[in-house]
């Protein structure tokens, strides 16, 4: 398994050197072309880097090359987001009408343009001297490597196989049945992807299909064909074709008469293939998908029509896109095992047949060991062939104890399996990956806090600045879902929540090393190449070295309940790493944040959340001009906002908790960049503001919990696509103002919730027929009817009904939301009652809906 985490380092820095924002920074600055040169150098450097990685361990002088290069791309992005810094002053300067601050920054600007091309040119020599030093090494040029599973075949001893009865006589069910018309009007040949990450064992549920009797009895024609590689279609159907003299004949006399076609033109190969299918009623297995063009696929599918009605084609794949090109029937989505399987599933591999008797307590241990496999079976094979054959108790603890990447691995092992699915992304998503391994397993991510890291890396690429990088950086987590490497994973629309599965966060750990560091009490020391720091325990504040480097770039507190209580030990922070960009104090309990943290010219996110303790803000917060996101969201005592807030021009989400009674309109007219403002738990906040201007870039609005206000301006957000407005009693007689209706033009995600008095849904909900997607109302006690115009929302995708106990009754027209793909009811025990599949009185109204989740109709109000 060789590494390339220094290869993607590198390959991202070049993305940066090449962004749109970058380029159009360094030209304001007038370092362009210098910086160009960096570029060149660096691509030549990365071309020898995988190679240098797969040698590193014979060669102690080629591993302290690699720690040059790179501390080498640290300085370097240092310096890119220095210029950028520059750029955002130029730019705040430039907007403002003092005079004095004009002639201040010209009279600046040739000593910092002096500067940086020192910096420049140290970064550029140093890169030339490590392309000189490397030389030696006799490094190849190499691209990044995909390694492969070898090829599958159909046999398998039914016998080996633990715990996967049910979920094969599910696919056989579905084989056994007449097929429906697909989505792309095909009758008769059904696709169905069995989906999941790897090692769950999708190729052996596919082989116990394919074995089983009944499928002779159902199919005349069998065939077996792993894909793997490409999706090649010349190669895929020769293996058709010879996988057809295989199941037709016994396998000596198939082998012994099949005939050579690798020769054959494409046109003599179609026309063997339709041959032999022609008529027959088949199953064909496609294993181990790993991509496909849909074009690609349509292209084979009509190849292969030529079949008898019936016909069935079963899919493994790892990816939720590919299912989704190939299947025109629900994918089968594999589970884990259950821990009773599992256990079973270990004992079998660590032990000879009835030797687990002799030693219970090393059984004993065994269930913690199965414990961690996570449901996988693979994880549980790897873990228990570890063991065989040995009974030494230390080594059974060693294996319980030790995280799964710390224990040797063969080829066919977990870590191996799952970073097959690693080595297949592109290298900017590769790097991405890396970070989850700072979150502690069993972390419930929202897509917004890993883009946001993301984001500041500057891991999301948008080439011509055309493209929202927050639009990219959800097209990255849905890549992630789509290749099963995120679990539990709930959309709301505007955002949307997950997990990793543990041997996932394994990988990501596997694949971060030495530059994402989890401090725990344990870790008496940090590395020095460090750069990503997560504490997860109070305890280790007090015990572990931090690292005295300057490279350390992130500091977040995952855990709730963890978190900074002096001010000391930020203020050391803040004066040690200077070069931080992104600083979450998630659950600290300082009163006040220092006026040191200005220092942090760099610094991107600067999170409070939670510090219930902390009563004001420095005004020195304003000379952030780099900060991007901030958020003070549940300082329940801070009682007001600093002086000079509109300073930090760049700020791309802001969320205030604050004892104010009024805001300064001031403060955010010169947020032109500004996408996400949110008020929660602002007690005392009657109005927003008290000037009517337009906030153009604003896109999301969350108010929470603000018990006095009484109004919002939404008519100073026109490009407003996403509002959610929860627990706001006094907005009750606002919610009725039918005037809103002009004002909703651009949503497409209301969230409305904790409203007790209201009988409907407000009527300027109209305003946005034609482009609202999401629709959740969850807690209103009092509600009894819908809106008929509900069902007029063309483009509604995702209607979410959540403890309405009154709410008895749809609209009539239901049916006609033909776009609706989620649909949950839940707390409503009539609506429920009526709503219940196939029995209720509602269901024929919603049946079409793909995702439909209906509560217990008995279910008391929550």
């Amino acid at each position: 398994m060789s590494d390339s985490f220094l290869f993607d380092i590198a390959d991202s820095l070049l993305g940066k050197l090449a962004s749109y924002a970058h380029e159009e920074a360094s030209k304001a600055c007038g370092v362009y072309e210098d910086l160009q040169g960096i570029k060149a150098t660096l691509s030549i450097v990365k071309c020898f880097l995988l190679d240098a990685e797969d040698k590193k361990d014979q060669n102690h002088s080629l591993r302290e090359w690699l720690k040059q290069i790179q501390n080498i791309c640290c300085n370097a992005e240092d310096m890119l987001d220095d210029v950028q810094c520059q750029n955002s002053r130029n730019q705040l300067v430039q907007s403002s009408g003092s005079k004095r601050m004009k002639v201040g920054h010209l009279l600046f600007s040739p000593i910092y343009r002096c500067r940086i091309a020192h910096r420049i040119k140290d970064v550029r020599d140093s890169l030339d001297k490590v392309v000189a030093d490397g030389n030696k090494f006799g490094l190849e040029r190499m691209d990044v490597s995909v390694e492969r599973r070898e090829m599958t075949y159909s046999h398998i001893d039914a016998l080996d196989v633990i715990g996967r009865d049910n979920e094969k006589e599910e696919i056989i069910e579905f084989l056994m049945q007449t097929c429906g018309r697909g989505e792309d009007g095909d009758k008769g040949l059904c696709v169905i992807p069995i989906v999941g990450i790897g090692g769950l064992g999708k190729t052996t549920l596919a082989k116990l299909v394919f074995n089983d009797k009944r499928m002779d009895e159902v199919f005349q024609l069998k065939m077996w064909v792993c894909v793997s590689n490409d999706f090649d279609i010349r190669r895929i159907i020769i293996k058709i074709i010879n996988s057809t003299s295989v199941t037709t004949s016994t396998p000596i006399l198939a082998l012994a008469h099949q005939e050579n076609i690798e020769h054959f033109e494409i046109e003599q190969l179609v026309s063997r293939l339709r041959h032999k299918l022609s008529g027959q009623k088949f199953l064909l297995v496609l294993d181990d998908i790993w991509n496909v063009n849909r074009s690609k696929w349509i292209e084979l599918k009509d190849l292969i029509k030529v079949g008898a009605a019936g016909s069935k084609i079963l899919v493994t794949t790892r990816s939720n896109s590919i299912a989704s090109i190939m299947g025109n029937v629900p994918m089968y989505t594999l589970k884990g095992l259950s821990l009773e399987n599992c256990l079973s599933l270990f004992v079998k591999w660590a032990f000879n047949e009835g030797e687990e008797k002799k030693y219970p307590y090393l059984l004993e241990i065994g269930k913690d060991i199965v414990k961690k496999c996570r449901g996988i079976p693979l994880a549980v094979r790897t873990l228990g062939s570890s063991l065989y054959s040995k009974y030494d108790l230390d080594k059974w603890e060693f294996v319980r104890d030790s995280e799964i990447w710390n224990l040797r691995q063969n080829k066919d092992d977990i870590l191996p399996v799952l970073k097959l699915s690693y080595d297949q992304m592109s290298s900017y998503l590769r790097h991405c990956f890396a970070y989850f391994s700072l979150f502690p397993k069993g972390y419930l991510f929202t897509c917004d806090e890993i883009c946001n890291l993301w984001e500041v890396f500057g891991l999301v690429r948008a080439a011509d600045g055309s493209q929202k990088v927050e639009n990219i950086a959800r097209e990255y987590i849905d890549e992630l879902h789509s290749r099963s490497f995120l679990q539990d994973f709930e959309d709301f629309g505007h955002t949307c929540v997950f997990k990793v599965h543990d041997l996932v966060h394994d990988l990501a750990v596997y694949v971060a090393k030495e530059r994402f560091v989890v401090v725990k009490s344990c870790n008496q020391n940090v590395p020095e190449q460090a750069m990503h720091l997560s504490i997860v325990e109070n305890d280790s504040l007090d015990h572990a070295m931090f690292s005295t480097s300057k490279s350390v770039r992130t500091i977040l507190f995952p855990i709730q309940g963890v978190g900074v209580d002096s001010k000391t030990l930020l203020d050391s922070w803040i004066s040690r790493y200077r070069y931080l960009r992104y600083l979450d104090l998630s659950d600290s309990s300082f009163e006040a944040l220092p006026n040191s943290i200005s220092k942090l010219e760099l610094l991107r996110v600067l999170i409070l959340f939670r510090n219930t303790k902390i009563k004001r803000l420095p005004d020195s917060i304003c000379e952030l001009h780099n900060l991007q996101v901030l958020s003070v969201r549940g300082c329940t005592e801070l009682e007001a906002l600093p002086k000079g807030l509109g300073k930090l021009i760049n700020l791309r989400q802001l969320f205030i908790t604050t004892k104010q009674f009024v805001l300064s309109h001031d403060e955010f007219a010169s947020m032109k960049h500004l996408q996400t403002l949110g008020f929660h738990y602002c007690d005392n906040l009657k109005l927003l503001y008290n000037v009517a201007q337009q906030l153009t870039s604003l896109e999301t609005l969350f108010v929470q919990s603000c018990g006095s206000l009484e109004a919002l301006p939404l008519y100073s957000f026109p490009k407003l696509q996403t509002l959610l407005i929860s627990n706001c009693e006094m907005l009750n007689r606002w919610l009725n103002n039918e005037s809103l209706i002009t004002n909703l033009s651009s949503m497409k995600h209301l969230y409305l919730g904790d409203f007790s008095s209201l009988v409907t849904l407000p009527r300027w909900i109209l305003g946005s027929t034609n482009t609202l997607l999401s629709l959740v109302i969850k807690i209103f006690p009092d509600l009894t009817t819908l809106p008929e115009c509900l069902t007029i929302m063309i483009c509604l995708k995702r209607l979410h009904i959540i403890d309405c106990p009154q709410l008895s009754s749809l609209p009539s027209d239901m049916h006609r939301l033909a776009v609706l793909e989620d649909l949950t009811i839940d707390g409503c025990p009539e609506l429920c009652r009526k709503c219940q599949p196939r029995f209720g009185e509602y269901w024929p109204m919603i049946a079409h809906v793909k995702h439909v989740f209906i509560g217990e109709p008995t279910g008391e109000e929550n």
